[in-house]
């Protein structure tokens, strides 16, 4: 191994890996840290909204809508109002984000054969939480009309359809967003650490004794990549395993298959950022270029939003990132299951993007001054 030629760059940069020990710290820690913040405080499934009521009925009726309301958990009934505007008072100072509000006639008119409304007032600045309050409000009036007809009317609803959620049965937040945190951290750190090795060579005097060796450019940006791929190895087990004991994420499919497609992600992200470190001229452009990629990956990858509800410019976008392509194989294996035969279509274009930028990386990087 020693008479390899990247074998001298990679001791360099084992070496100062293992002198700048604060540095391995942070990239260890912080993706341990950044997991459980982003994990805990990331939810896109909005319930218990603080929910105000004004019931005029006041009858038994009105008493069940109510209780409906509270068991779909999409509500939590935080105080009676005595009129519309102490309602919209509560709503405007935030203390509330919906008002129930169930007129005199409720009952009567069920009573009668009539439709019984009731009306939700939403605070709708918020589009996920407006659209939780909708749509808990909508199954809501559903399953009571059909008690209410059952009960008087001795019929059963002629359609039924049965739900059974598949990978997520709970729906819980966390199964979707854990996994693409491994995805994310990694693109951060990866990026950012190579984006910073050549420009942190050349600022500190270093480059000049790496022009004047015998080391190919091929065998240099070698010997920058590896040693990193093994702490993104070690961020990556630290994240899976802190999501399996914080948040139950499973672990449905084969870790060996994972973490051997890992590898073409985690080599495509640090030549992206080898790819900026041979453009920008300090630290400070390379950190700015490595957050100008990172938006776009956090945004348009599928991460939190769905891609097939952008618009097909921003698909485009997302498809030209590794992330895109890793996050279905992070959902896919540790969600789903999935083998290998499902998965060619992501290894290929990851497999491209990693040659791609590597190639271009090392065409780019020249052992001068300028």
């Amino acid at each position: 191994m020693r008479r390899w030629t990247v074998w001298p760059m990679l001791w360099k940069e084992f070496l100062q890996l293992r002198r700048d020990r604060l540095t391995f710290a942070m990239m260890t820690a912080l993706p341990a840290i950044q997991l459980l913040l982003f994990g805990y405080a990331i939810q896109t499934d909005v319930r218990r909204l603080p929910t105000v009521v004004l019931d005029e009925s006041r009858t038994s009726e009105s008493r069940a809508l109510i209780q409906v309301l509270a068991n779909t958990d999409n509500f939590t009934f935080v105080a009676s109002v005595p009129d519309r505007a102490s309602a919209k008072r509560w709503i405007e100072r935030g203390a509330a984000r919906v008002a129930l509000v169930i007129p005199p006639e409720y009952q009567r008119n069920i009573r009668s054969g009539h439709t019984g409304v009731a009306q939700m007032l939403i605070d709708a600045a918020d589009p996920q939480s407006s659209g939780a309050a909708i749509s808990g409000a909508q199954l809501a009036a559903q399953a009571r009309g059909a008690s209410l007809l059952a009960a008087q009317y001795k019929i059963r609803p002629p359609v039924e359809i049965r739900m059974r959620p598949w990978y997520n049965p709970a729906q819980k937040s966390a199964t979707f967003i854990v996994p693409g945190i491994v995805g994310i951290l990694l693109t951060i750190t990866m990026t950012l650490i190579t984006s910073t090795a050549i420009v942190k060579e050349r600022e500190r005097g270093t480059l000049e004794q790496l022009i004047v060796t015998p080391i190919s450019r091929t065998s240099l940006m070698l010997g920058k990549l590896v040693p990193f791929v093994l702490v993104g190895y070690v961020q990556m087990s630290v994240i899976l395993a802190l999501g399996v004991i914080f948040f139950d994420i499973p672990i449905m499919g084969s870790l060996v298959l994972l973490y051997s497609l890992a590898l073409v992600f985690i080599v495509a992200s640090l030549g992206v950022g080898l790819l900026i470190s041979t453009v920008a001229r300090s630290q400070v452009q390379a950190m700015q270029l490595s957050f100008f990629f990172m938006l776009p990956n956090i945004l348009l990858s599928g991460y939190i939003f769905p891609r097939a509800a952008m618009p097909e410019p921003a698909q485009w976008v997302g498809a030209a990132l590794p992330l895109t392509w890793f996050l279905d194989i992070l959902r896919g294996v540790l969600l789903k299951g999935v083998g290998m035969r499902d998965l060619w279509t992501q290894l290929g274009v990851l497999s491209a993007s990693a040659l791609v930028l590597l190639v271009v990386s090392v065409r780019r990087f020249s052992k001068t001054l300028d």
